[in-house]
């Protein structure tokens, strides 16, 4: 208080996480001043300050703001600065920019960055040992074996002392008392096991060694440069980087990021991993319990380097994580449509990955085997660097290509595998061989309807066909999650026994198989048929291992998997996805089949591959039976290049929802009469969107066109600004729209 008499308060500005435009003013004064008067907070210290009758949490976010017209005395105080790591000033002004470029609220965007329930609790403080400098020579058996499992000077747990080297606690706890083993005091969990430099790394091709050996200068350089690291299935992209990720390592501290496109499927990858660097690295993903995202949240943001987690592998999200010391990112299958965040804050993980990496001026390498179109156009540009490598690893060679023309092959009603996969399928079982068939639809059916009225089962809460799931006896909503159970008569009608499933889903595709060759050991992949991780690598091994002769799976096959007796891939519809009016959706599916595609013949054994379809003579099949993918990208750059598409134009997309129809109808029209005239916008519509009923909401879409010079989001906020919308009706804006529903 005598303080607070001395020296005025200090206004500052505080960043809340919650969906609102910017930061509010707060006075700073009392405790957290100096006797001299000066601030006791900084940019990026998390604080607690009132709002309404609540006190939140939130984030410094300028101490010398402007001044406004709302006097000093209005504004109420900080309580109190809280005892965590600052947000470090590349990743504010990440936020920043990502607020910025998606036109989301800046406390939305915020809110990704601090997204862990409790983190703001309190850090136990725990007793850990470490080993002392000066240990005797003479030591017992268990004692040197505690000496050996050493990792480093980290220091761990008696009990976890005696796990890591095979010992009894009571081993552990006699080094405690002989003075041979010293306790420290740690604030938080224990530290992650960290990564050990010395293991031996895998033989490299010439190729790959000098893609390794560039990624590693690019790293020692600690400089901001996008690299495209491009290669074939199997050409042994993961080696490459995990060169560049060693050099990252060197630096006492340093840290890397590794983005994936879903942490399910990083099974083999974290065996890898751990197999090169003999720890695996931080997880990071929606799926973890409280208690696990506030420990790995603590050992991103941690100060001392001895404790700071390395390697964080992680789902888009990721890319907000406090890394205090970021030294490279990779984007592992850069291509893949998951790496878009389709709800709440709109945004590619992709692209926000290059400006993280602007950001923290370090390198991003960006690795696929069937690089999107927008990366490739930049590495031709030069504006990335481009590694190509164009072998395979070892004595592997790429499989042979085949289509089996539908049109010819006719398929019975309920079958689903022409007689040229079906035999394909026995030689390869009877070789003691694997094979994998590829269908992207979940479930059992994508549709479920009564054969006596028509009647469809539709989902209440969307414009969707409920989705049949034999196991369990649901149907299934892959948009809101509502399910029931299958009714045994029509809920219109009352036909009994009426009710048919159309067409097939991976689980219908596994029952045929298992109908044709009982013996057969089958395994299925989707995302619905895996509770967990720890779940997906047992069905992993058992592949690795040979318990299994046929993978029927979604595109969660398709993610970089190795399996050295997979000799056949079998594409149930390779026509799936080719229709709408996605731009991207020609190049969508050449990439998902050239990936499944590359799970054949990836060890010794030559592989092949036969792709179902009854339009074999489309440019995707076409390009893949030929193996001309160069001609269809140029074709397709081509194409949207003529209709100013990205990336030669700009697109963004508005959805308006809410749950009264008129309202949601009138504020769009309102929009698009609003729009500014003669700004180089091109606006089409408004229309309900395709899935015009969702999650209880109605919806109506806009589509923005602009040449590539036009500062969209700058006129897009000007625009929506002056948009009053009707009660109830909230609004998104999606900056260059991945999905069109």
């Amino acid at each position: 208080m005598i303080l607070s008499a001395l020296f005025p308060s200090k206004r500052i500005q505080v960043l809340l996480p919650l969906p609102l435009a910017g930061p509010f003013d707060y006075l700073v004064e009392g405790d957290l001043m100096s006797g001299a008067g000066d601030l006791l907070v900084r940019r990026g210290d998390f604080v607690s300050v009132p709002l309404g009758s609540r006190v939140l949490q939130g984030v410094v976010w300028d101490i010398a703001p402007p001044e406004t017209d709302v006097p000093a005395a209005k504004l109420k105080p900080v309580y109190d600065r809280l005892d965590l790591p600052p947000l470090p000033e590349s990743l504010l002004k990440f936020i920043d920019w990502v607020a910025s470029y998606s036109l989301a609220p800046l406390g939305a965007v915020l809110k990704m960055a601090v997204s862990v329930p409790r983190m703001f609790d309190k850090a136990k403080i725990k007793t850990l040992y470490r080993l002392t400098a000066a240990l005797p020579e003479k030591l017992t058996e268990g004692r040197r074996a505690v000496v050996d499992a050493a990792l480093g000077d980290m220091p761990m747990t008696l009990k976890d002392w005696a796990e890591l080297a095979a010992v009894g606690e009571g081993v552990v706890r006699g080094m405690v008392k002989a003075g041979q083993m010293v306790a420290v005091e740690v604030k938080g969990d224990a530290p992650y096991p960290a990564p050990d430099l010395s293991l031996p790394a895998p033989r490299l091709s010439p190729d790959q060694q000098e893609a390794g050996d560039h990624l590693r200068g690019l790293v020692k350089a600690h400089s901001f440069g996008p690299v495209l690291l491009e290669g074939i299935t199997g050409s042994g992209k993961t080696e490459v980087y995990f060169e560049a990720v060693a050099e990252a390592l060197e630096k006492p501290g340093g840290q890397v990021l590794v983005l994936v496109p879903e942490i399910a499927l990083t099974a083999q990858w974290l065996d890898r991993f751990q197999t090169r660097f003999g720890a695996e690295p931080v997880v990071w993903h929606s799926e973890l319990t409280p208690v696990q995202r506030r420990r790995a949240w603590w050992a991103v943001a941690e100060r001392d380097e001895k404790f700071r987690a390395r390697v964080i592998v992680g789902a888009r999200s990721a890319l907000f994580l406090p890394f205090q010391d970021l030294r490279l990112i990779v984007v592992d299958e850069e291509h893949s449509p998951t790496f878009k965040q389709e709800d709440g804050v709109m945004y590619h993980g992709r692209d926000m990955a290059v400006v993280r990496a602007m950001q923290g001026q370090c390198p991003v390498v960006l690795a696929s085997a069937t690089p999107s179109l927008e990366t490739l156009l930049n590495a031709q540009a030069e504006k990335y660097d481009w590694l190509y490598m164009g072998e395979r690893h070892g004595p592997a060679v790429l499989p042979d290509m085949t289509a089996i023309d539908l049109r010819q092959h006719k398929l019975a009603s309920g079958i689903w595998l022409s007689d040229p996969l079906r035999d394909a399928l026995a030689e390869n079982l009877a070789r003691g061989e694997q094979s994998l068939l590829y269908l992207n639809r979940r479930g059992y059916a994508p549709l479920t309807l009564c054969r006596s009225c028509g009647h469809r089962m539709e989902c209440p809460h969307c414009s969707a066909w409920l989705v049949e799931h034999k196991k369990g006896a649901r149907l299934t909503c892959h948009h809101c999650g509502y399910n029931c159970r299958t009714p045994d008569s029509c809920p219109e009608c009352k036909a009994e026994g009426a009710m048919v499933a159309c067409g097939p889903g991976v689980e219908r595709v596994a029952e045929e198989l298992q109908d044709l060759f009982p013996e057969g050991r089958i395994a299925l992949l989707a995302s619905d048929e895996i509770a967990s991780p720890a779940e997906l690598r047992a069905v992993i091994r058992a592949i690795e291992d040979h318990e299994v002769d046929f993978i029927v799976g979604t595109q969660i096959v398709t993610k970089g998997y190795h399996f050295p007796l997979l000799t056949l891939v079998g594409v149930v519809d390779a026509d799936l996805g080719l229709g709408g009016g996605d731009p991207r959706a020609a190049e969508r599916t050449w990439q998902q089949l050239e990936q499944v595609a590359g799970r054949a013949g990836r060890a010794e054994h030559p592989g092949r591959v036969l792709l179902q379809s009854y339009s074999p003579e489309h440019p995707v099949l076409q390009a893949l039976l030929s193996g001309d993918s160069q001609a269809f990208l140029e074709q397709e750059a081509h194409a949207r290049e003529q209709q100013n598409l990205p990336p030669f134009g700009k697109l963004a997309a508005i959805i308006v929802s809410g749950a009264d129809f008129n309202g949601v109808a009138k504020s769009a029209r309102r929009i698009a009469a609003l729009a500014p005239k003669d700004a180089g916008l091109t606006v089409l519509g408004p229309v309900p969107a395709p899935m015009a009923y969702l999650r209880g909401k109605n919806r109506f879409r806009l589509l923005i066109k602009a040449d590539k010079a036009v500062r969209l989001q700058k006129i897009m906020a000007g625009w929506l600004d002056k948009c009053p919308l009707e009660r109830g009706v909230s609004l998104q804006v999606d900056i260059d729209p991945y999905s069109f529903f």
